[in-house]
């Protein structure tokens, strides 16, 4: 997709689509004020009807308007202008971008710049390629069909720059979760995390079975044992900062499919169990960006890789394994895996020296319980590490909320025939147990666990977003090492 800038008049521009925007109570940006001349006042005569009010999202269409080159303008709505943030830039520039990507159109033209500052041009252009992308990956007629072309009015350059690279880095988080278990698995991940390494500019290791077994990797080994695929552990490097500086780390949870083990899910549950990747998947597309920026920080990111399936060789509740970091774990629920996972991988982001830790999973149906399906939890055991992270989230326009981390519910992972166990006492409280294992592989580094089970994958499209993989948190992650200081 080609991004460039545009001095064209709304009205003159050759584009299949033009897009324009209104605050609350009928009030045009320029552009719009421009088109509604030009075509007589057929803006004013709708917003006169109340067709249009500029409440954040509406869409209003225009067809063959009188006056303008293009065959139709799009006024999108976008709420009270003193409340306009990313998060509304997003959405204001990918609800008509997936409105009109439902067509073939080569060349859409945005003028929604009304003074915005860089941040929310950046958001806005983000948000236009996410919106007329679609999870349709195996369709022979797609639903949403890309744009081969977007002008932006009144934008520099090199914002359109950044805000390209922040769109293609969350739709290869969307492309990644969206692969069917088939396609994406622990090797085809592990090949396609090289691929973005070498294009990118990333250094890239990759640890495969007896290299994880040498390592003394038997929490993640024991998951991978009911599988056919071997599993894999991937770090990416970055090393934009000062030679030494200790690196940022981001952690992601990559189980390619979930079956529960034998634990087994049932059907309902295990149908969008591909997108149990989506913490790797934010990683990689997070590091993608973050060397494609140049940003001036040491950051690596670290997956693990594997399926969660059953044969004869499958873990069993009961077992008892022994992490890379020597603590056993009992086994009384083979469903609770992805924290096996990230128990060797924590050790591993540790051992490479890690300042501060961000672990992303898609971890418990327990958040969902507690937050709903747009917001993430967070946990920590550093309150000012967890504040600079939920302030970024806040800034990008991504829902997190923490979550407490009482010692109380560390008691309840404590195992009568090992060190540790790898559920809580019942039900109850299943995220912050959860977050509570995750945190006796630490070793005390500041670290926050992001539970993303909820917004990494919508069952149902949202009006700026097909349904599948969402992308969430990848600009969250690149907004922190945007304000990493070490």
């Amino acid at each position: 997709m080609k991004i460039s800038a545009t001095n064209d008049p709304a009205t003159s521009i050759q584009a299949d689509a033009v897009v324009v925007g209104c605050y609350a109570e009928g009030q045009l940006q320029p552009a719009a004020m421009t088109i509604d001349q030009a075509t007589g006042g057929a803006i004013t005569r709708l917003i006169e009807a109340k067709e249009l009010v500029g409440k954040a999202g509406e869409l209003t269409k225009i067809l063959v308007p009188s006056g303008v080159a293009a065959m139709q303008v799009v006024v999108v709505g976008l709420g009270e202008r003193e409340e306009l943030d990313r998060r509304g830039a997003f959405q204001a520039a990918a609800a008509p971008a997936k409105l009109l990507a439902s067509k073939p159109r080569s060349h859409v033209a945005f003028y929604l710049n009304d003074k915005w500052n860089a941040d929310l041009v950046e958001a806005a252009v983000c948000g236009a390629m996410a919106g007329c992308q679609g999870q349709d990956l195996y369709r022979a007629e797609k639903k949403l069909l890309p744009f081969e072309q977007i002008s932006w009015a009144a934008a520099e350059v090199q914002v359109l720059a950044s805000g390209q690279i922040l769109g293609e880095s969350v739709a290869l988080a969307r492309r990644l979760v969206n692969e069917p278990a088939n396609m994406i698995y622990p090797e085809s991940f592990a090949d396609t995390a090289a691929d973005v390494a070498k294009k990118s500019g990333l250094e890239i290791e990759i640890w495969d079975e007896e290299r994880l077994k040498a390592e003394r990797c038997g929490s993640l080994l024991a998951v991978a044992r009911g599988s056919k695929r071997p599993p894999r552990l991937v770090i990416l490097r970055y090393n934009g900062g000062n030679k030494g500086d200790a690196p940022l780390a981001f952690v992601g949870k990559g189980v390619t499919f979930d079956s529960g083990g034998l634990s087994l899910k049932p059907n309902d549950s295990m149908k969008t169990m591909k997108c149990d990747m989506a913490g790797a998947a934010t990683v990689v597309g997070a590091m993608e960006a973050i060397a494609k920026l140049q940003l001036p920080v040491n950051v690596i990111g670290l997956v693990g890789l594997v399926e969660n399936m059953i044969n004869g060789d499958a873990f069993k509740l009961g077992d008892v394994l022994t992490a890379r970091s020597g603590k056993t774990i009992e086994v009384l629920n083979t469903d609770a895996e992805g924290r096996l996972v990230l128990a060797d991988v924590l050790d591993v982001a540790v051992e490479q020296g890690a300042a501060k830790i961000i672990d992303l999973a898609t971890l418990t149906g327990a958040c969902l319980v507690a937050l709903g399906t747009d917001t993430a939890g967070l946990m920590t055991n550093d309150q000012a590490w967890c504040d600079e992270l939920s302030s970024a989230a806040r800034l990008c326009g991504e829902a997190a909320w923490q979550l407490p981390m009482f010692p109380k519910f560390g008691e309840q992972i404590a195992s009568k025939v090992a060190d540790i166990k790898n559920v809580g006492d019942g039900r109850w409280g299943g995220a912050i147990t959860a977050a509570k294992f995750l945190e006796e592989f630490v070793q005390g580094k500041p670290w926050v666990h992001i539970d993303i089970a909820g917004p990494a994958f919508l069952d149902n499209s949202k009006p700026w977003l097909d349904a599948g993989g969402t992308g969430a948190f990848v600009r969250t992650l690149i907004e922190v090492a945007r304000g990493w200081r070490g």
